[in-house]
């Protein structure tokens, strides 16, 4: 039980590091506008890499219901962006799709 507590305290150190450490050591400094830029492409490429792999697979007999929740996904996500409502509201697009079409 000792050992596993230490694992857990270890774990939580090498996962809660690196991302601490940049808010310690870049709080004063000024990003270089092409890191910015790139760092602001990183929710769509989360958001690709979550929902169109699934969106093949998830609902194979009806694929107007997965255009339509990828319909939402990047609207909502060119629009608003975060990562959080274009996926829940993904999913719940397309569940109410294949409800209403059922």
């Amino acid at each position: 039980m000792n050992n596993l507590v230490y694992l857990v305290l270890g774990m939580a150190a090498v996962t809660y590091g690196p991302r601490l450490l940049p808010f310690l050591l870049l709080t004063d400094k000024q990003i270089p506008k092409r890191l910015d830029a790139f760092l602001k492409c990183i929710p769509m490429a989360a958001i690709g890499a979550l929902i169109i792999p699934g969106l093949f697979s998830a609902t194979p007999e009806m694929p107007l219901a997965a255009l339509s929740g990828m319909v939402f996904t990047l609207v909502v996500g060119w629009w608003k962006g975060g990562i959080i409502i274009p996926v829940l509201g993904s999913v719940a697009v397309t569940y109410l799709v294949l409800l209403c079409a059922a």
